[in-house]
């Protein structure tokens, strides 16, 4: 294993990934369905990463898109699905072609008040709490996110309606048109314009923020928490729950202070890891800067 000698420094600037020329090859690059790394994939829950490599591309986020809408229709899930974002630079563009496709598909969707982020568990939180005694009508979500993988990936993360149906979910869209890659626009992928989508019928603003918040003191025993007297420091890493802790703070009465609310999608002030990459990964050694 060859650590860079960057490891466990900040970033130089020429590390930095271009944001303009990122995005521009999200919406201009053409993946190559002939080339397996350019292919659809999906690993943990979903699919990932970078536009410059042809393989997280507007192409794919329309097919894969539409699979989920074809595959809800088959599995007669008629509820709403919960849509989410992080901080990475390629999840707003792949945010606004997923609308696009839901929205054409007359999917009723829920999206974040204030398009404020939304971390995966809030997502989870969403679909559980709408799904919980439910026998019909069920809900499921897209987490627009590639984790902790370096600023160039997006990522595409389906959260099934229910724990049972997730294996048969990736199954199922993995031999989907979500695999199909083609050199045209994918054929059968019904869209809008954003803005069309941002106004249709079906789609909604939801509070996700509160909603889990507010929920938080149910399965964490904040009053322990509070009675401590302790002070705490939160590191967002520039993620999705950046937004999040100064609520919290509010709402249960901590001693908590954020100490970086930064949202960069470059990451900057995040240091090298082993081999030379940007990732939001506190638990790395070679991140830790001391």
């Amino acid at each position: 294993m060859n650590v860079s000698p960057f490891a466990g420094k900040p970033a130089e600037p020429s590390m930095l990934v271009n944001v303009p020329k990122l995005i521009t090859a999200y919406y201009t690059e053409t993946p190559d369905p002939s080339i397996p790394e350019q292919r659809v994939s999906f690993g943990t829950s979903g699919h990932r990463g970078s536009a410059f490599q042809k393989a997280f591309n507007e192409w794919h986020i329309l097919a894969i898109s539409q699979a989920v809408c074809l595959y809800r229709a088959q599995q007669k899930i008629d509820g709403p699905l919960f849509l989410g974002m992080d901080t990475h630079a390629l999840s707003v563009p792949a945010f606004a072609s997923a609308l696009e496709v839901l929205a054409a598909n007359m999917v009723d969707v829920m999206i974040a008040e204030m398009d404020e982020y939304t971390p995966t568990p809030v997502i989870s939180h969403a679909i559980l709490t709408y799904n919980r005694g439910r026998k019909t009508g069920f809900a499921d979500g897209v987490v627009i996110t590639p984790s902790h993988n370096p600023p160039h990936d997006g990522g595409f993360q389906v959260q099934p309606a229910t724990r049972r149906a997730g294996g048969t979910r990736r199954h199922r869209l993995d031999r989907s048109k979500g695999k199909r890659v083609s050199r045209e626009r994918p054929s059968g992928c019904e869209e809008n314009s954003v803005e069309k989508a941002l106004r249709a019928s079906t789609t909604h603003r939801h509070d996700f923020l509160d909603a889990y918040v507010n929920d938080l003191g149910n399965v964490i025993d904040m009053d322990a928490i509070r009675g401590a007297k302790i002070s705490l420091g939160v590191d967002p890493l520039g993620g999705a729950g950046v937004h999040y802790w100064a609520r919290i703070a509010e709402l249960y009465g901590l001693n908590l202070t954020v100490v970086n609310e930064a949202v960069d999608p470059t990451f900057r002030f995040m240091t090298v890891d082993w081999d030379g990459q940007i990732r939001m990964d506190p638990h790395r050694p070679m991140q830790c800067s001391g």
